[in-house]
């Protein structure tokens, strides 16, 4: 342990003094905290250029105090409760900030996440939780990232020793342009994709480099409320559009919109595919208005009613789409990787942004996919994950049919969550929301995590839409909690 002391030979105050008043202070300001290990006297004399006689008369001094104690014979540490005596140990004034200070203070800075609401799983766990997007923890493949992990560290730590590529590991970034080519349609090379720190931190990087004030930027409505918030919070001036069961109506967006952020695969939160017109009308509208399109596909690795339409990066010719992906869906939001697909103009943008914001992702974990990725386990391991989801899906949706009469599923077709339509009598989706959870099960109205259905009033037919992720219960688990459901909205 090095403490951090400065002694002044110039001073007009002895060094031993020098050294008590320092660590009394750090002891009294709880910089150093009760049971704290001291440094050794011989070490610390050595750091601060001192005679050992100096430290150790420095720490008696500090024992008598009250403020060390020696405990044989494991060394020095701050004492459990500190005995205040003496004038040397008058207590500290509280640190006090005025209403008005505060006031100062928060018209200085630019709180631009004010009023922003951070939309995350709740507190207790709920026994049954219908939570959209989390993965089945118990579906991981342990063993097999364990192993990939334990190789990668046996070649030596000197990759944890040095920074990173700001862009990623140029394997993870190869093994995502093969897998991103073979399952989406997109031909991607390994120079224009960028791993990010999830879904999340694309988002901001791209609003860091094509939003400024006043920017136009098309949302779906109702969309994730994540990328809403982000695009605001950089001043973007927000256009939403409606979705159907085609997907975004592109026959209404503004030529005037720079940017536009759609979920194409599995619309967030309906769950509609966009159709191949739609997706062609789409990009002709970035041509002619000169606006990227950031398309998120956040769940596309979960298809299970044939084969997937192609991304709409795939299609794209002339650099328009920004393609965000990630593995929080399909091995876990703890990973923290995502990656973009970007045009070539914005490669070494992005990768300087990256830089500044934090330099490079973990290397451990980035070597580790990237084997997982080449040597075949991650196309098992979403083999495996499509077939378990697609019979919990199917789980879910017959007993809703069998349990929950007057409601119907939608929106079932790839992803991880279902859209339940709830019947004209009854609660809305709201009050359904709030019976679930004396039940201790999870359900969410869609006014949940999802932004601008607040616009529409209270009769829109969105405030009797409930989502209901699926993929983390097991079919006991589904029926035991359609049960408690069936059994809240009767009692109520």
């Amino acid at each position: 342990m090095q403490l951090p002391l400065r002694i002044d030979p110039a001073a007009g105050m002895g060094l031993q003094a020098q050294v008590t008043d320092q660590i009394r202070q750090l002891i009294l300001d709880g910089r150093l905290t009760p049971g704290a290990r001291m440094p050794a006297t011989r070490q610390l004399a050595l750091d601060l250029g001192v005679s050992r006689n100096t430290v150790m008369g420095a720490f008696e001094r500090l024992a008598a105090e009250g403020l060390i104690e020696a405990r044989e014979p494991t060394g020095t540490f701050v004492a459990g409760r500190i005995v205040a005596e003496g004038p040397a140990l008058l207590p500290l004034p509280e640190a006090t900030t005025s209403v008005a200070a505060e006031r100062r203070r928060r018209r200085r800075l630019k709180l631009r996440v004010e009023g922003h609401q951070v939309v995350a799983p709740h507190g207790p766990a709920l026994p049954f939780d219908f939570w959209i997007g989390r993965p089945d923890a118990r579906l991981f493949p342990m063993r097999h990232w364990q192993a990939l992990l334990m190789r990668k560290l046996r070649g030596g730590a000197r990759h944890l020793c040095d920074y990173g590529d700001p862009q990623g590991e140029l394997a993870l970034r190869q093994a995502i342009a093969a897998h991103v080519g073979a399952t989406r349609g997109i031909a991607a090379a390994a120079q224009n994709i960028l791993v990010t720190n999830g879904i999340q931190e694309g988002l901001n990087l791209l609003a860091w480099l094509l939003i400024a004030p006043g920017i136009e930027v098309v949302v779906e409505n109702p969309c994730y409320r994540g990328a809403a918030q982000v695009f605001r919070g950089h001043g973007a001036r927000l256009r939403p559009v409606a979705v159907d069961h085609d997907g975004l109506d592109c026959a209404a967006l503004p030529t005037s919109a720079a940017l536009a952020y759609v979920t194409p695969s599995h619309q967030y939160p309906l769950g509609a595919t966009l159709s191949i017109e739609r997706r062609q009308a789409l990009l002709g509208w970035a041509a002619q208005a000169g606006a990227y399109v950031v398309e998120d596909d956040y769940d596309c690795d979960f298809f299970y009613d044939g084969t997937p339409l192609p991304a709409l990066k795939s299609l794209d010719r002339h650099g328009h789409v920004i393609y965000l992906g990630t593995f929080s869906k399909s091995l876990g939001a703890g990973l923290r990787i995502g990656y973009m697909v970007l045009p070539t103009e914005l490669r070494e943008p992005a990768r300087r942004a990256k830089a500044l914001l934090n330099n490079c992702q973990p290397w451990l974990e980035q070597a580790a996919l990237a084997a997982f990725i080449t040597e075949g386990g991650y196309a098992e391991h979403l083999r495996r994950l499509r077939q378990s989801y697609a019979a919990r899906r199917d789980h879910l949706c017959a007993g809703i049919s069998h349990g929950l009469p007057g409601w119907h599923c939608g929106g079932g077709g790839s992803g991880m969550h279902l859209v339940a339509h709830l019947p004209p009598q009854g609660p809305d989706a709201e009050a359904v929301e709030k019976l679930a959870r004396t039940q201790g099960v999870g359900v969410y109205s869609i006014a949940r995590g999802n932004a601008l259905l607040w616009n529409a009033g209270p009769d829109h037919p969105l405030r009797r839409v409930l989502l209901l992720g699926y993929a983390a219960l097991s079919q006991t688990e589904i029926s035991e909690a359609l049960l408690r459901l069936r059994q809240a909205i009767g009692a109520h």
